[in-house]
């Protein structure tokens, strides 16, 4: 083992100091902050460093030199299993140890980009969840949805018309209630952590459009009650056009994917029921690009741009439960918190947009008794990065000015400058 992968393996109690500490709660940052980890991951201190308790002496330190240090971030929707606009038959063209071991290359980007937990909503296998916990690969801590369950025709049903099914096992299909009961019992004995949905068709699906509706609520109730029948498992809906949001609202879902035509009334229903928004604007600012995409794709996104971010606008402004996520596959991997950016034009406040990521993030995981802030008792998942979010949020999109990633009370990632010649590393 060298000695990179031992420092990727190996726990040590850790005090990160010369810091600027955001905590995704949402408070005012502190200087001269300190983080103080224990050798078991977990966060004993973080705050003034003036008030760091005199009995913690840990056996490594971290000199932040200045820099932010905010909480590991989440991403809630995108697709590990698949490069960038590649569509889903492209996978089975590959050997399929060429797309383990480009998903598991995929998995470090994302990680290395700040993202410590992230959410596959469709195609990676829940055995790259345990691969993570097991620490056989470095990556994301992980939930998966492994397959989405739709309607023949629907968004997840991308087989030609002789039936060739191109999906390499993305897809389960669900015409009624009863089948959808099943759909949800088939993913959740292939490991699932929660089951996805489509409630519209959708951008990248050549049969459908985003209005058009996808389950219906009779089925979206039938899924969310199987699934609350076994652990509560959350549910997820792609949702895009208006009808559709409504529909999985109304059935319960969890959390509304994409929503880009939220109206007032849809919004309104959502902050009644809790129901989470996860708006993926990486699709529209950073996934539209006519020469890598089918026409019907590029034309359809050209068509729902200025409505998506009209619309996400809005939602931004009512105050809706938005968590992150980018889509990524339909956008670029290795670059997820480029969509606080994208959050932040559309009218969010930089520190709302880090707490989007970070702490709301978590709550729709139902982590946030563990991960999501940088507060005692949390599992200690941290980055650090050069330059002021709260100035320009864009410098955390660039993976460069992640100078710092820590996973679990374990330093993933490591650009600080060495400590100099007698003092600790």
């Amino acid at each position: 083992m060298t000695d990179a992968m031992k420092q990727e393996t190996t726990r040590t109690a850790l005090r990160v100091h010369n810091a600027r500490l955001i905590d995704g709660t949402g408070t005012t940052p502190v200087n001269d902050a300190v983080v103080v980890i224990d050798v078991e991951g977990t966060i004993t201190y973080a705050g003034p460093a003036a008030s760091t308790p005199e009995d913690i002496t840990p056996p490594r330190t971290i000199d932040a030199g200045g820099r932010t240090v905010l909480p590991g971030f989440f991403d809630c929707h995108v697709h590990l299993a698949y490069a960038q606009g590649s569509p889903p038959g492209r996978r089975a063209e590959l050997d399929p140890v060429l797309v383990t071991l480009d998903t598991a290359t995929r998995m470090r980007q994302t990680l290395d980009a700040g993202i410590t937990t992230a959410r596959d909503v469709g195609g990676l296998s829940a055995g790259y969840r345990t691969a993570v916990e097991t620490g056989r690969i470095v990556g994301p801590r992980l939930h998966t949805a492994v397959r989405i369950i739709s309607h023949t025709g629907g968004h997840a049903d991308v087989r030609l018309p002789d039936g060739t099914d191109l999906s390499a096992g993305m897809s389960e299909l669900a015409d009624t209630a009863d089948a959808a009961r099943l759909a949800v019992r088939r993913v959740l004995r292939d490991g699932a952590d929660l089951v996805k949905i489509c409630a519209t068709g959708g951008m990248g699906s050549p049969y459908d459009q985003p209005d058009d509706e996808g389950l219906l609520e009779e089925e979206i109730r039938a899924v969310v009650d199987e699934a609350r029948r076994h652990g509560g498992k959350p549910v997820a809906a792609h949702a895009q056009g208006n009808a559709g949001i409504v529909n999985a609202i109304r059935g319960g879902v969890t959390s509304i994917e994409h929503g880009y035509g939220l109206d007032e009334r849809a919004l309104e229903m959502a902050g009644e029921r809790g129901t989470f928004v996860v708006p993926t604007l990486s699709t529209v600012y950073a996934g539209i690009n006519k020469d890598t995409m089918p026409d019907y794709h590029y034309q359809k996104k050209v068509r729902w741009s200025g409505l998506t971010k009209e619309n996400i606008a809005r939602a931004i402004e009512y105050g809706a439960r938005i968590a992150l996520g980018t889509d990524a596959a339909v956008g670029p991997h290795g670059v997820n918190l480029m969509e606080l950016s994208y959050l932040v034009d559309l009218g969010m406040d930089p520190m709302a947009a880090i707490v989007a990521g970070t702490r709301t993030s978590a709550e729709l995981l139902g982590v946030a008794d563990r991960l999501g802030t940088l507060t005692a008792g949390r599992t200690a998942d941290l980055v650090i990065c050069d330059g002021d979010p709260l100035t320009d949020i864009g410098v955390l999109g660039a993976p460069a000015n992640i100078v710092c990633v820590v996973q679990d009370g374990v330093i993933r990632k490591d650009l600080l400058p060495a400590a100099p010649t007698g003092r600790q590393p």
